[in-house]
């Protein structure tokens, strides 16, 4: 049996779900331990590919200081020793890890117990716990890292079917995420009527909270635009796209890849140690991409114009290569080949 843990966030999850449907390909059901905060239990609660999902009062530590801090540590130790309980009561033999303040208790778990650890880091700069277990995992998974056991981001098959060569300027994307990126919907107020007028589409997604503002404003401005808040179905609204703007967090970033859409990223500013920043710039260093810093000054005619020089043909034909299919397959073929020597705890 296999535990998968970790989250907090689509970037981490989106892998968890990856690896969860390979096994589950293979006639394995493993089972979850996420955490009560974050995004882990919207995502998983009800999955019914899951033997079991478990959710743990975990935080992250990053932020905290002085007693606060020696809490939060104490909080995961004692979390640690519920995961070996856990991974008794399952019969755990593997526990692989997606990072994030949510894979915490298990992987301390998984060490105290003896079971091999595994790790996939999904951003160019590594996270603070996975570069603290790293050393002590069994294999390291990276998107960025050459030196790692694989080099793969695991991404639903869904998305390279619907990869294709990009000639002209017909659809213009903006996502933000299912949280929505505030940033990201007002530059689209600001491009959508020029758009508009040069007769580029425009399909957006807003996010919760921004949702009804956004609509109303493509309503007011009498601009037909596909305006949604989330959707399941990102693959198809994809496949019509031939450039997006977007944040530029490790699922989005290596989606837009799969699917081989050129892409303006924004980074959002606060995210840990800039990571997202030096997501896009891995792109952007390959000519693959564009950045632009949520302080500059933008003059949406001279932006767009910037987009309309980029070559779509070159950039969406080569945008495949950077990523691989089969990055879930490949993972879970280096866990299963590793058998469990030690005792269970």
């Amino acid at each position: 049996m296999i535990a998968i843990t970790g989250g907090g966030t689509g970037g981490h999850l989106v892998i968890a779900r990856a690896i969860k449907e390979e096994l589950n390909k293979r006639g394995i059901k493993p089972i979850y331990i996420g955490s009560t905060a974050g995004q882990d239990k919207a995502w998983f609660e009800n999955d019914s590919g899951f033997e079991q999902t478990y959710f743990l009062e975990s935080q992250g530590v990053v932020n905290k200081k002085g007693l606060r801090k020696i809490q939060v540590l104490c909080s995961i130790m004692r979390s640690a020793f519920t995961c070996k309980s856990i991974f008794k009561k399952h019969h755990i033999k593997y526990v692989f890890s997606v990072g994030g303040y949510s894979a915490a208790p298990a992987s301390f778990g998984a060490l105290l117990c003896g079971i091999p650890l595994y790790i996939h880091e999904q951003n160019a700069i590594q996270g603070k716990l996975n570069s603290l277990l790293r050393p002590f995992s069994k294999a390291f998974f990276s998107s960025y890292d050459k030196q790692a056991t694989l080099t793969s981001y695991p991404v639903s098959e869904a998305f390279f079917q619907v990869s294709r060569e990009r000639n002209t300027l017909k659809t213009i994307i903006f996502l933000g995420g299912s949280q929505g990126a505030s940033f990201i919907n007002a530059l689209a107020q600001k491009l959508a009527p020029i758009l508009h007028k040069e007769g580029i589409a425009i399909i957006h997604q807003t996010g919760k909270k921004e949702f009804e503002a956004m609509k109303a404003f493509y309503d007011q401005e009498k601009i037909p635009a596909d305006v949604f808040d989330f959707s399941n179905a990102i693959p198809a609204k994809l496949a019509v796209a031939d450039f997006a703007i977007s944040r530029s967090g490790a699922s989005t970033l290596w989606e837009l890849c799969a699917a081989t859409v050129p892409a303006l990223f924004i980074p959002f500013p606060h995210a840990a140690a800039n990571h997202q920043y030096f997501n896009a710039k891995a792109l952007a260093d390959q000519k693959l991409a564009l950045i632009l810093s949520q302080n500059s000054e933008i003059d949406p005619i001279l932006l767009l114009e910037q987009i309309k020089q980029v070559d779509l043909l070159y950039v969406s034909q080569h945008l495949s290569d950077m990523i691989q299919k089969d990055g879930a397959r490949e993972i879970v073929d280096v866990i299963l080949q590793n058998p469990k020597k030690e005792k269970p705890c």
